[in-house]
């Protein structure tokens, strides 16, 4: 199983890239932190991790209304990581 799953794109984080070097991914849940810069280093072979910083996103309540009634659910858990550089810069949209 790949410890990347995919780039985080928002708002939010475009600003991030754009001051202060910092990109976010979906990675797997049991992954470590120096499992993550290995393998950023290794697809990204031109830059150079500085710092990594992990969070679990909890789960939230979803529900909507259907003919059959009110379903309800939940989202799932998942890990995000924060991904500081010291030198180089990802093109995230060169791989489409």
């Amino acid at each position: 199983m790949s410890i990347l799953i995919q780039p985080l794109i928002t708002e939010k984080l475009t600003r991030l890239q754009e001051m202060h070097q910092q990109y976010a991914f979906e990675v797997a849940r049991n992954s470590t932190k120096p499992q993550i810069r290995k393998a950023i280093e290794e697809r990204y072979p031109e830059v150079k991790v500085a710092r990594v910083n992990t969070m679990l996103v909890p789960s939230k309540p979803k529900g909507r209304f259907t003919k059959s009634g009110f379903v309800s659910g939940r989202s799932r858990v998942w890990k995000k990581a924060i991904i500081t550089l010291k030198e180089g810069e990802i093109d995230l949209f060169g791989e489409i």
